[in-house]
């Protein structure tokens, strides 16, 4: 707080750090009100609108320090070898929409998104976040509050890459522009990067490599700066479906230790970010829109959202190694229903349980998650459709689903 310029103009009721403390623990808890939330986690009777206020003022940089010293790597390659590939950290990078009330404070921040007839109903708060794949881990998270484009927020987010990492992303991060950005930190710290990109663009092919990948010079439609990378195309289908052609750059270069075909089939795992994003988004919330009524309240909001699946994360990587288990085969959800009812009973225990018997009590819970683990999980999808499209996406009239492993072939690209 002293460090970000708050000062306290007279010893507070409630402390700053006790209250950012009973916002991750208010999205914990997933209901009640956030004065209810405050009075059960610290014994502390605060009027609501005492608490807007003292949301209202305190400044945004405060939850952007303590995500950045909060969200670090927590996945060990002997200990969950699914987080790495060929020893890179696998982290994804993508962008979602919170929506949020339509205050005049907001509005005059935010704006609606455009959907297929009108405008949307809700103005939307953006955020890109950087994920830990295999653990479901949140490492970074860059959060819209002047109504920043995605492109601008995974810009913020270059910095926060972690070392050693391959970073996966969808075709909006698969431009020159970004790319020679991204290239500058890898410069900085070892790290790679696989994205998808279009089929528009048009680099200059350099040499064919016996893989069927070819190396190319990316070169920006502006600014300065062009860099080698690796493209890789192929086709995908689900059992019985459409093949469906894609196109990747990567920075990994030797078509002998990272082969086409195996990359080819690694950008699926691109899709568990979209997991977390659902788990934040829809597990967690009690209500499909932010409770805050301005843009830095809501700000807020997200960050102790992702703050508490961080927390989340951590428990259920805790757990898989009491049971041997992967992470992924904790249930998210178990692991939330039970870790409230914990939370919620050392809160109302108070001083009736000591430290050591509470730390016994916490152990005993772990080990209830641990018995529970989801069986392994079965190689089906459903359709990539939408019931009201936007755009080009096609509408779901009739669902269905697949059952069976992804097939994927190799295209060859001529020089």
């Amino acid at each position: 707080m002293r460090w970000c310029g708050v000062v306290a103009r007279r010893p507070p009721k409630l402390s700053g750090y006790e209250l950012v403390m009973s916002l991750v623990f208010h999205c914990l808890r997933g209901y009640g009100t956030l004065v209810e939330n405050i009075r059960m986690v610290t014994g502390k009777r605060i009027a609501k609108s005492s608490v807007s206020e003292r949301r209202q003022n305190l400044p945004w940089e405060v939850f952007d320090t303590i995500m950045k010293a909060a969200l670090r790597p927590k996945a060990d390659e002997e200990k969950h070898p699914h987080a790495f590939y060929r020893g890179w950290r696998l982290v994804a990078m993508d962008g979602t929409q919170f929506s949020v009330s339509n205050t005049p404070q907001i509005l005059a921040s935010l704006s609606k998104a455009a959907s297929r007839r009108m405008k949307a109903a809700f103005a939307k708060l953006g955020a890109v976040l950087l994920v830990e794949l295999g653990v479901h881990n949140p490492l970074a998270a860059a959060i819209g509050i002047d109504g920043d484009s995605e492109q601008s927020l995974a810009k913020e987010l270059l910095e926060a890459i972690p070392e050693r990492c391959l970073l996966i992303a969808d075709r909006l991060y698969g431009v020159g522009a970004f790319l020679v950005l991204l290239a500058a930190q890898f410069a900085k710290r070892p790290g790679h990067f696989l994205v998808r990109v279009g089929s528009n663009l048009r680099p200059k092919v350099l040499e064919a490599l016996k893989d069927g990948s070819v190396l190319v010079e990316i070169k920006p439609s502006k600014g300065a700066g062009r860099l080698q990378a690796r493209e890789i195309r192929g086709r995908v289908r689900r059992p019985r479906g459409p093949w469906v052609e894609v196109r990747f750059w990567t920075s990994l270069l030797d078509c002998k230790m990272y082969p086409a075909k195996e990359l080819l089939a690694l950008y699926a795992r691109r899709w568990e970010q979209e997991i977390v994003y659902k788990q934040i988004k829809v597990d967690m919330r009690q209500a499909e829109l932010l409770r805050s009524h301005t843009a830095e309240t809501a700000a807020q909001e997200v960050a102790a959202l992702i703050l508490a699946h961080a927390l989340l994360a951590e428990e259920r990587m805790r757990v898989a190694a009491k049971s041997g288990a992967e992470v992924l085969r904790i249930s998210f959800g178990k692991t939330l229903a039970m870790v409230r009812s914990l939370w919620v009973t050392l809160a109302a225990a108070g001083d009736l349980l000591t430290r050591q018997q509470a730390a016994a009590l916490t152990d005993q819970v772990m080990q209830m998650i641990a018995e529970i683990t989801l069986p392994a999980r079965r190689k089906r999808s459903c359709p990539r459709k939408v019931r009201q499209p936007i755009g080009s996406w096609p509408r779901l009239v009739e669902n269905s689903y697949s059952i069976g492993a992804t097939e994927y072939e190799l295209i060859q690209i001529h020089a």
